[in-house]
């Protein structure tokens, strides 16, 4: 079974981050990552991502209807090797660190398994699920049972209390702010992220928690765009706000959620507060309404703000 923040590769030595479990005409939904160039793996940006693929594989830009959006889209039967992240991540525990990146991984699970936290259910992605980890590089953990991920949220509040864990420096905030390009202003962004938890920092290494459960909503099909829209609504259900996507249940006379795929805007808002939210008014076949905030990678003029967290700077 193959799941979001899966990596898979192709014969041609590309690397895809899955970002949709559910195949669809036979292609898995994705986005190329890494690229095997003179020896080792070169990560790709947005830009040079689009661009190798327009030159050399374009049979992989697919305009998906499930999403409504192009994606990348490799298909299935092309593809050579699944990168698990649960695998990997008992890979990596199990065996001698190789460089300081793979030290703090295992020094950070340890601390989570002090705490009664079950690593079975723990899986990690990113740069190190293929071993093309860099001096810099952060590390990226998955968590597939919700009550697993609360749990690894209360630990880590409680190590940054602790001080045996830190929170993100200004520096390290501005850093993650630029390479989300999000629609926030750099105060905005940091008061918002630093009250989910799900960042921090071990041995100067960045570590971000992402859930990935199983039970959450599948979002039914045949949704339309109807264009920009931009309104202030409040939350009144927040229990998949951490989920991939995002579902924000609101109170509105005739829309009833937002989803966001950026993930920006995970965990942005409880239960009873007020939002600003931009985004893509999407109507079902059945006449439901929503408002999508992701509609490209890049999301711009798309935003979720709580008007009720005051800016840190």
């Amino acid at each position: 079974m193959i799941k979001p923040k899966d990596f898979i590769e192709t014969h041609t030595g590309l690397v895809f981050a899955v970002v949709d479990g559910e195949p669809e005409q036979g292609r898995v939904l994705c986005f190329l990552r890494y690229r095997q160039h003179e020896g080792r793996w070169q990560k790709l940006d947005t830009r040079e991502a689009k661009q190798l693929l327009q030159q050399h594989a374009p049979e992989t830009l697919f305009f998906s209807n499930r999403l409504q959006a192009t994606v990348h889209a490799v298909p299935v039967a092309q593809i050579q090797s699944h990168h698990r992240p649960q695998t990997r991540l008992q890979q990596l525990l199990s065996a001698a660190a190789k460089d300081n990146v793979e030290q703090a991984l295992q020094g950070f699970c340890a601390l989570l398994k002090q705490h009664g936290l079950d690593l079975q259910q723990v899986g990690v992605t990113g740069s190190l699920l293929i071993g093309a980890q860099n001096a810099a590089s952060d590390i990226d953990l998955v968590f597939y049972q919700r009550h697993v991920f609360r749990q690894a949220r209360r630990i880590v509040a409680d190590l940054i209390q602790q001080d045996r864990c830190q929170t993100l420096n200004l520096s390290d905030w501005e850093d993650a702010w630029q390479r989300r390009g999000c629609d926030l202003t750099l105060s905005e962004y940091i008061a918002g992220e630093r009250r989910k938890h799900n960042k921090v920092m071990f041995k100067q290494r960045k570590i971000d928690l992402t859930l990935l459960a199983d039970d959450a909503p599948k979002p039914e099909p045949g949704w339309q765009k109807k264009g920009h829209l931009q309104m202030s609504v409040k939350v009144i259900d927040a229990t998949y706000a951490f989920d991939y996507p995002a579902v924000y249940t609101i109170e509105h006379d005739d829309i009833t959620e937002i989803i966001c795929f950026t993930a920006t805007y995970f965990g942005q808002a409880e239960v009873g507060e007020w939002v600003d939210v931009a985004g893509q008014l999407e109507v079902s076949e059945t006449g439901k309404q929503r408002i999508i905030i992701g509609s490209s990678r890049e999301a711009t003029g798309e935003y979720m703000r709580c008007t009720q967290i005051q800016p840190s700077l």
